[in-house]
């Protein structure tokens, strides 16, 4: 199945390091490296490297070389389903930088730990009851805070009603002897967007982050109808409408871009560059007409 949604890391200068790092953790690879092509608010030297797109245990990520305009925090992390305990025990060692929840046993795991890596990116590490159950392995979480806590299972009905091939799996909530947290939300859920498994929460705890533009959802569109069609239902802040990102209602930022974007970039790729930087909605056949010279 290929992927319809991937995963963009942003950090300031540790792209090519992250990627390392992440890959040589899990069974993965990196997959292909971009280069600034041209001046960008970034301020990073052109030729220098953009992204690094990478695969863990087959699911696809970008690393992202943006600046240090943006802090990855714990509103969005990564869900592992581990098959053994000495899978579990030896990434809670690899990815701990700073522990979240201490790797134990819990009433909703036999044995969970939630960490931090160095690059701030966090992790929710599981080992389930049955295995051989897991449909993938690992899954992007969203966990919604703050001003958006309570709002999971609408983002959710959101979500699968715009992709293909989605729907909510299961929804466990709250009870009500769980104060702080409100009875009836989300205490957890698993939901598939054009058959790839995220999963979210509501947390009514007192923390100092929300999504933000450090972890986005990059969604590769067939042409331009499948980006107008997402920029119409998802984009509800039209002054975050800058070089093919949005955030939807919730906070959460997404990126648009062409599948062939890449295709795009190899004659004239500079001048390709020049023309997203001036767009706040992806325009394909202007895109076109650059990589044609026009």
């Amino acid at each position: 199945m290929k992927q319809k949604i991937v995963p963009c890391l942003w950090l300031d200068n540790e792209a090519e390091e992250a990627a390392e790092f992440y890959t040589s953790r899990f069974k993965g690879k990196i997959l292909s490296t971009a280069k600034y092509l041209t001046e960008t608010p970034s301020d990073k030297p052109i030729g220098s490297v953009m992204t690094v797109t990478f695969e863990i245990n087959n699911m696809k990520l970008m690393a992202l070389n943006g600046g240090p305009f943006f802090k990855i925090n714990p509103s969005i992390s990564i869900s592992v389903q581990c098959e053994t305990e000495q899978e579990i025990d030896d990434l809670y060692k690899k990815l701990s930088n700073e522990v979240l929840m201490p790797l134990q046993n819990y009433g909703f795991s036999k044995k969970f730990g939630w960490v931090r890596d160095k690059f701030g990116l966090s992790w929710q590490l599981n080992l389930p009851e049955n295995y051989k159950e897991v449909k993938q392995k690992i899954c992007m979480f969203l966990m919604f805070t703050k001003d958006v806590c309570g709002k999971a299972e609408e983002a959710m009905n959101l979500y699968i009603k715009l992709f293909k091939n989605s729907k909510i799996e299961h929804i466990f909530r709250y009870s009500k002897d769980r104060s702080p947290e409100k009875e009836g939300n989300v205490e957890h859920a698993v939901f598939s967007l054009s058959g790839q498994e995220f999963m979210a929460l509501d947390s009514s705890q007192k923390h100092d982050f929300t999504f933000s533009e450090a972890v986005s959802l990059m969604i590769y569109c067939k042409g331009q109808d499948e980006i107008d069609y997402f920029y119409n239902n998802l984009s509800a802040n039209k002054e975050a409408e800058v070089c093919g990102w949005l955030k939807d209602k919730y906070g959460v930022s997404w990126q648009l871009i062409t599948e062939d974007f890449e295709k795009l970039t190899e004659k004239n790729g500079e001048k390709v560059m020049e023309t997203l930087l001036k767009m706040k909605r992806i325009d394909i056949r202007k895109l076109k007409m650059a990589a044609e010279g026009k």
